[in-house]
């Protein structure tokens, strides 16, 4: 009996090591591809949009006095290199654009046009400098000897649900007729590295080409059904900032391009 009982047990451990070893032989299932940026988009960005200035009017819609670098936490370098500003010799230098970079330019009073370069690359292109910003969805900074430029290199993601992102100005949330508008699906968040030194401000407050960009882009719905983008920005940069810089551009959305008004950068207004 008691043989009878091993060798029903041996029996039992072949079949179950033979299951195994047929299992182990099947091809391995393929992982399911990551969504398309462009198909997975929680908001569309697409299309027009016009800055809508509600803060810093006074460093935005006119070129700030030297030396007038209020509200940023300089280090004594920026400072310095901030008081030494002189736009004509910029103008000279073929310089104008160094308050168009990205760090600065969400802030740039004008207009943006937004569209889809391919299915994982978003354009936004800008008329105040006629500059464009590629924001490519992946992990790839690129190679570690690509240039630097005035906008970078962004890598984007989708993020849903939103994020807590702290914001220093909500203006897009506040109506007259509604206390809070709340943003609507996900968010886009964008990190810009790789940069060109360039200004905060027109009037020469400086960041570093080690400035790292961090932005978070919303959008809202307002009662009367127009559509606003603000863009939550944080600029880290040890080497000129003392603390991080932090912005909340907004943009109303526009029906079509009729007011598109490209116009080539300037370092004097």
């Amino acid at each position: 009996m008691s043989r009878t009982r091993t060798t029903v047990a041996v029996a039992a451990a072949v079949l179950a090591l033979g299951l195994v070893a047929r299992l182990d032989a099947q091809p391995a299932r393929p992982a399911a591809p990551p969504p398309v940026p462009r198909a997975a988009a929680p908001i569309d960005l697409t299309g027009y949009w016009v800055a809508i200035v509600t803060q810093d009017w006074r460093w935005r819609m006119v070129t700030p006095a030297k030396g007038d670098y209020q509200g940023v936490q300089l280090t004594p370098e920026a400072r310095a290199i901030a008081d030494a500003w002189d736009p004509a010799k910029d103008e000279a230098a073929g310089e104008q654009c160094r308050s168009y970079g990205a760090p600065a330019l969400m802030s740039v009073p004008g207009r943006l046009h937004i569209t889809w370069q391919d299915d994982r690359t978003l354009k936004v292109e800008t008329d105040a400098g006629v500059q464009t910003r590629i924001l490519r969805f992946g992990d790839s900074q690129g190679p570690a000897d690509t240039p630097r430029t005035w906008q970078g290199v962004s890598v984007a993601q989708w993020q849903t649900p939103r994020p807590n992102v702290p914001m220093v100005f909500r203006p897009a949330e506040r109506t007259a007729d509604a206390p809070v508008v709340v943003p609507t699906g996900g968010t886009l968040r964008v990190v810009t590295t790789n940069l060109r030194a360039g200004y905060l401000r027109k009037n020469g407050v400086p960041y570093s080409e080690n400035a790292v960009l961090t932005e978070h882009w919303d959008l809202y719905k307002r009662p009367n059904g127009e559509q606003w983008l603000t863009i939550t920005t944080q600029v880290d940069d040890p080497q000129y900032l003392r603390t991080a810089r932090l912005t909340a551009p907004i943009f109303r959305k526009e029906p079509n391009g009729a007011k598109w008004d490209p116009t080539p950068c300037s370092s004097q207004w």
